[in-house]
């Protein structure tokens, strides 16, 4: 093996991880919109988050992502660590598809059904097809088709190019004697945990691990030692990735952590009976690229029969590990490991957005009763929530924009644009909570008394204005267009009142029935009810916007006040709110 072999190997190598990376992170991409759907499964029960496990990472090719992704969920509050456990058992049987896959490259025969079925028969034409699609796709579905099948021809190009290159080893005596170390399990278990700590992907380790097998220097006590130990690497990701996250995301990745060390413990039992046993007949044969990808499988399903029962005891070690303690609580979280899956982290922000919406509505309420009942506590609790929705505002709005410039579908991107439309009206919404709130406070601190003409006027605009307050929320948590198509009608309503309450306050001051200090906290509030009712009307067209992919918010209200209805409701509300 000379000098260019050794660079050819490398070439070969480099090509293989990058195109593991690519088709990974393509998958993911792709997929994004099948995982929040098999999210919803995972409350039914045990074997549900395992089958999603192993259904994910045999879609993304990665347990290494699957298991981030977990932690990320579980730290955001959408997914509890019992659910975890299993989706983390499946993860490890997914991953296995990749061996699989690559054991193709190992097929010989002249028949033509076999010639086909070898990478380099095929990885041409999904090469072809992948730049086709990837430069004129149209959608971002179809370029990431493309990217998947670039990816994958480019990780299949890779592992030929290092098998093809590491054949002359097959002659090199140290490489040889190098692989009768690895005999010794725990030195085998050693150095597969760490490659694969190092490189971050126990798929692309093993694809490694296949591609040394070409020579037939690598028996199977070698092979499958290094196995069990890129179980064990492929953990750093997850470790790596609860730093800074709560104690229940810290457990996940120490269940993940517990789990494949267990396994390998159990495993190298195993190996130890079946090695002083059957040693002259198997272990030392040389390891083919498909009895690799068996030895993959068989490990990791075994570990998952034996220890999936045993789950919730893996969970008590998890909680003995990373005790109760002193957290620091936040407001909210969102974590950036979501990111990498805008789909989930999409949901994550709609959970969150839907909350200030309730914020939003809880404090118009209290504002709107204070102006009838004053109490000190309950304004404290206004401002706090106006805090709360402040502080929802930055961190989604920051969040939303990180997450705009990684590569979406239309439908995500639609649904992004809606989401930071959203979050700036449901703040102000509160925002006018507190103004109301502070008229309310200078009626009872400076004792003014609103006629009963002022005050029947003003009742029924509080009641519209909660009326409105109330579908734009309630439109939002359930993405309800019928709901939504109401708000507009009711918002023009208000507009007349408000007119109308400004010109019947200047019929009271000219006949003397009210004073200017009055009239001051009469105009503020008339006018933050009306703006709260605008504030309603965007959030109605933001839903509008989304459902048709549509980014002009003034084209989507003009929508809200032509559509066939609108004049029916219009009339139902005006004489709901009618103040004869």
């Amino acid at each position: 093996m000379d000098i260019f072999d050794i660079l050819a190997m490398i070439g070969g190598l480099s090509l293989f991880l990058f195109g593991m990376s690519v088709m990974g992170d393509a998958l993911e991409r792709r997929a994004g919109g099948g995982l929040k759907a098999l999210l919803a499964q995972l409350t039914r029960n045990k074997a549900a988050g395992l089958l999603t496990g192993l259904g994910v990472t045999a879609v993304i090719q990665s347990s290494s992502a699957t298991t981030v992704m977990v932690v990320g969920f579980v730290n955001s509050g959408i997914m509890t660590l019992r659910q975890a456990i299993s989706v983390i058992m499946g993860a490890n049987v997914g991953t296995t598809v990749t061996a699989w896959i690559l054991s193709l490259s190992g097929l010989s025969g002249d028949n033509l059904f076999v010639q086909l079925l070898k990478p380099t028969s095929f990885t041409p034409i999904l090469a072809v097809i992948g730049i086709a699609l990837y430069m004129m796709g149209k959608s971002s579905k179809q370029k990431d088709t493309g990217t998947i099948l670039l990816g994958f021809a480019t990780l299949m190009f890779g592992m030929d190019a290092m098998s093809s290159a590491v054949a002359g080893l097959a002659e090199v005596e140290g490489f040889k004697n190098l692989f009768l170390l690895f005999k010794n399990p725990i030195l085998g278990v050693l150095v597969g945990a760490v490659l694969t700590a190092i490189i971050q992907s126990s798929s692309a380790s093993v694809g490694i691990l296949q591609a040394l097998a070409v020579t037939g220097q690598v028996s199977y006590g070698a092979a499958i030692p290094i196995i069990m130990g890129q179980n064990i690497g492929t953990c750093i990701t997850a470790i790596l990735s609860s730093f800074g996250t709560n104690k229940n995301a810290k457990r996940a990745a120490v269940v993940h952590l517990a789990f494949n060390i267990i396994g390998t413990a159990i495993g190298l039992l195993l190996f130890g009976a079946v090695s002083w046993l059957f040693k002259p007949m198997l272990l030392d044969e040389s390891a083919s690229l498909f009895g690799i990808a068996v030895a993959h499988s068989v490990f990791n399903i075994l570990c998952v029969v034996i220890l999936f029962p045993a789950s919730s005891l893996l969970e008590k070690l998890a909680n003995r590990l990373v005790p109760d303690g002193e957290e620091k609580q936040e407001i909210v979280e969102l974590d950036e490991r979501l990111l990498a899956t805008p789909p989930i982290a999409l949901e994550r922000c709609n959970q969150l957005v839907g909350e200030m919406a309730e914020i939003a509505k809880d404090a118009l309420h209290k504002s709107l009763d204070m102006l009838w009942s004053y109490d000190a506590g309950v304004a404290e609790e206004i401002r706090k929530l106006e805090g709360k929705g402040d502080h929802y505002e930055d961190i989604l709005g920051t969040y939303l924009v990180k997450l705009s410039g990684n590569r979406m579908s239309d439908s995500d991107s639609s649904t992004a644009s809606k989401l930071l439309k959203a979050i700036g009206d449901f703040e102000r919404i509160s925002d006018h909570a507190v103004n109301i709130l502070e008229s309310a406070e200078e009626l009872h601190q400076k004792k003014i008394r609103l006629t009963e003409g002022a005050t029947h006027e003003l009742k029924t605009l509080c009641r519209a204005v909660e009326e409105i307050v109330g579908l734009s929320a309630n439109a939002f948590l359930e993405n309800d267009l019928q709901t939504a198509l109401e708000i507009e009608p009711l918002e023009q309503v208000i507009d007349g009142l408000k007119s109308t309450l400004r010109n019947q306050h200047i019929s009271r001051l000219q006949k003397g029935e009210c004073t200017i200090e009055a009239g001051f906290v009469w105009a503020d509030l008339i006018t933050n009810l009306e703006r709260t009712a605008d504030h309603c009307s965007n959030v109605a067209a933001c839903i509008l916007d989304a459902a048709e992919h549509n980014m002009n918010i003034h084209e989507s209200t003009n929508a809200l006040k032509t559509n066939e209805g609108f004049e029916e409701k219009y009339k139902v509300y005006a004489e709901k709110y009618s103040l004869v």
